[in-house]
């Protein structure tokens, strides 16, 4: 069965802070997404990589490529003005109609190869495959009057990526139009009366948002090379 993974990576950054966005910023030496491929381009080396970025910085990109000489193949797509969007341009690139797809946050650069396997081998039995953490945290629900009230933890996942689909299956359930609900891949799916799978995530698996981020990933990173 043929497999893809869409890298999203649509976004400005703001967070950051800095000149430029946080996909391109460099950790261990090479951009963020460049190791996020890399994971992709470890599980299997035939897979189909999209790489959605905004228009605007294709140029940027393929500097980058240019400069780090990074030769793993994958094709890049225009992102739009949401996630969702994003997501959907992403999807219509991929070359072939029956297989699986994982959509994954391209500033996620620190999933485990077995989490990217398990996604697919999952999604292959029963439609999907969307990774999540348990809480360590309690945890307090806020009502509109500004009180809270207390939480079973037990009950509630952290949401990751990837989110891995049946190709004909998300394609489908992305034909809608979009809605305020749609939080994420899983959202989507869950739109057309589907019932997601949750597979465990790896809890080092953070998404590179704040300056604080980027200095725990440096860590990571010396603690793979260590």
């Amino acid at each position: 069965m043929e497999k893809a993974a869409v890298l999203v990576a649509g976004g400005k950054g703001t967070r950051m802070g800095g000149p430029i966005a946080k996909q391109y910023l460099p950790i261990g030496g090479k951009p963020v997404l460049m190791h996020t491929l890399e994971v992709f381009f470890k599980v299997d080396p035939d897979i189909h990589l999209i790489l959605v970025l905004p228009a605007s910085d294709f140029a940027l990109w393929d500097k980058l490529v240019l400069d780090h000489q990074f030769t793993i193949p994958h094709h890049c797509v225009g992102g739009g003005n949401s996630r969702f969007q994003s997501v959907k341009n992403g999807i219509k690139a991929i070359p072939f109609h029956e297989g699986l797809v994982a959509i994954h946050d391209g500033v996620r650069p620190f999933v485990r190869e077995e989490v990217i396997e398990e996604s697919f081998d999952v999604a292959q039995r029963t439609g999907s495959a969307i990774a999540v953490i348990s809480l360590k945290d309690s945890i307090r629900k806020l009502s509109d009057d500004g009180k809270s009230t207390y939480q079973e933890r037990q009950y509630f996942r952290l949401v990751q990526t990837p989110q891995t689909f049946q190709l004909s299956k998300i394609r489908q359930a992305f034909e809608v139009t979009e809605l305020p609900q749609f939080t994420d891949d899983a959202t989507v799916y869950e739109h057309q009366g589907w019932q997601v799978s949750l597979i465990p995530g790896n809890a080092e698996n953070l998404k590179l948002t704040t300056p604080e981020d980027m200095a725990y990933a440096e860590f990571l990173l010396s603690q793979k090379k260590a």
